[in-house]
């Protein structure tokens, strides 16, 4: 019977984590004033049939902290890559000079920060939610678990584990806000 408590509470954990790992992703994402070549991540285009990620088909770089050089392994693909930039949301114009794309990430406003910093804040929010419903979904079969046979006990322990875990990635989650918070609004 205990082991199914620790495997409640391993599956809860399995969950708060994703969600923590889910709020990276979603937080690298968000441009912060610097060259990131993450920001690229969820461009696609038609190579060959197929549509294909932007970093399947070019390398891309950053050779300081305002530009990202997308350089395309095939010269025939550059007009391709640019017109896949321009019709996504990345929000920045590529300068094609016939051999690589450069962007250029323009310095941010204050209050294109602050929008930012609020975009960061929903996601981190987002992200507690989700943990507190899986604190929520492991309590409830803790006590389903208790109503039929598991010791009361063994169940209160479960649940102040279960608290404790919530604890700790609430705490993770804020910290990895505050970092994002920080990386946004120095200029």
């Amino acid at each position: 019977m205990a082991a199914d408590l620790k495997q409640i509470q391993q599956k809860a954990e399995e969950k708060m984590q994703a969600s923590v790992e889910f709020l990276d992703e979603a937080l690298a994402h968000i441009r912060a004033g610097k060259a990131n070549p993450r920001i690229l991540d969820g461009i696609k285009l038609d190579y060959y049939g197929s549509l294909t990620p932007l970093s399947g088909v070019a390398s891309i770089n950053t050779p300081d902290a305002r530009t990202i050089i997308v350089q395309p392994w095939e010269k025939q693909m550059l007009k391709e890559v640019e017109k896949a930039i321009l019709n996504s949301d990345v929000g920045i114009t590529p300068d094609n000079n016939g051999e690589v794309i450069r962007l250029t990430i323009p310095p941010l406003t204050e209050e294109r920060r602050k929008q930012l910093v609020k975009q960061a804040k929903q996601e981190a929010e987002e992200a507690k939610v989700s943990v507190r419903n899986s604190r929520r979904d492991a309590i409830d079969s803790i006590k389903k678990a208790v109503k039929e046979g598991v010791g009361e006990d063994l169940g209160k322990d479960a649940e102040n584990d279960m608290q404790k875990l919530h604890d700790k990635y609430i705490k993770k989650i804020d910290e990895v806000f505050a970092l994002k918070e920080k990386e946004i609004l120095t200029v």
